[in-house]
């Protein structure tokens, strides 16, 4: 049996993470969906005419889903499902301010998911994303394994950018680390990035290291201000991509996800950015990291305003 993926919702996002899983040519049949009628079909009969010209064999498949579940019948047998579906964010919002509108369409999707794609690994991109990563797997009731959420990956990727800017250094000699929430308390992590394998602070005064750390931060906010509408897809899509290729190929690759830590870096029951190996099963451990002192004490913090938003959402 082949693999098959689905992407729920086909905004920019959705739209952009379809096009880079059909074009990988690992999976069989790529899915996508949407409740505005036609365009997911749309999308896939042009992404199926670029099959000749980019080489791939992997067939894209557009469905329209209604408020009842109608259409969800196409992700049946999903071994990977990606959730982009909710609204973006509008210049001067926060991820915060999306959460109660977003919850609701993440509680239905999943709800769908767990009906006719069972056995899914179920990867949330929707905002805000560790509370919305909580609420799938408490609405699929999934395995805290097959549930996790991209964020890590994205901000780490943004992180790396701007200190490879920076330097005018080549990106892939640079590695960086972000850990914590997607968000106010995320934790950009000096003490285990890189540049040619030489650490960070050798090559970069403190004080600038933390201007990158705030500009990764808002990283999001600052795409969102300058398009106006909408918010980044390039980059995010690339992550949740990649991930779901993880997954799909049982590669045991170690990314930073939003994944449930459970006694690791002595943090228990809640969703939070972590270094996680990724595999068929989802998340198949997460991986510790030395931290040094302010780090760990940022994680912890991290873990402690996640937990609060994350007990809101299970009444959503």
């Amino acid at each position: 049996m082949g693999k098959k993926v689905t992407v729920v919702g086909a905004g920019f996002y959705g739209s952009t993470t379809a096009q880079r899983l059909a074009e990988y040519d690992v999976f069989d049949t790529v899915v996508i969906t949407d409740i505005v009628e036609g365009k997911p079909a749309g999308l896939a009969l042009d992404l199926n005419q670029s099959r000749a010209v980019e080489g791939f064999e992997t067939k894209v498949v557009g469905v329209t889903t209604g408020p009842n579940g109608e259409g969800y019948e196409a992700i049946e047998g999903s071994d990977v499902v990606v959730i982009t579906a909710g609204l973006p964010r509008k210049p001067g919002m926060s991820r915060m301010d999306l959460l109660e509108t977003n919850a609701k369409i993440v509680r239905q999707v999943s709800e769908n998911v767990a009906k006719y794609a069972p056995n899914a690994v179920v990867i949330v991109v929707s905002n805000p994303l560790d509370e919305m990563t909580a609420l799938a797997q408490l609405a699929t009731q999934f395995p805290h394994q097959r549930v996790l959420g991209q964020a890590g990956m994205l901000d780490t990727a943004r992180f790396t950018n701007f200190v490879a800017e920076a330097l005018g250094v080549p990106v892939k000699s640079v590695k960086t680390l972000t850990l914590g929430s997607h968000g106010d308390t995320m934790v950009p992590v000096p003490s285990k990035s890189t540049v040619g394998g030489k650490p960070l602070r050798e090559v970069m005064p403190a004080e600038q290291i933390e201007d990158l750390v705030v500009r990764t931060r808002n990283g999001g906010a600052e795409v969102v201000a300058l398009l106006k509408t909408g918010s980044a897809y390039y980059a995010p899509s690339a992550a949740a991509a990649r991930m779901a290729r993880a997954v799909a190929e049982d590669s045991g690759e170690v990314m930073p996800v939003c994944a449930w830590v459970d006694g690791e870096y002595g943090i228990s029951g809640v969703y939070l950015g972590v270094e996680a190996e990724i595999g068929a099963t989802g998340v198949k451990r997460v991986v510790e990291t030395d931290l040094d002192a302010d780090e760990r004490a940022s994680l912890n913090a991290a873990a402690e305003a996640v937990r609060a938003k994350q007990a809101d959402v299970a009444n959503m």
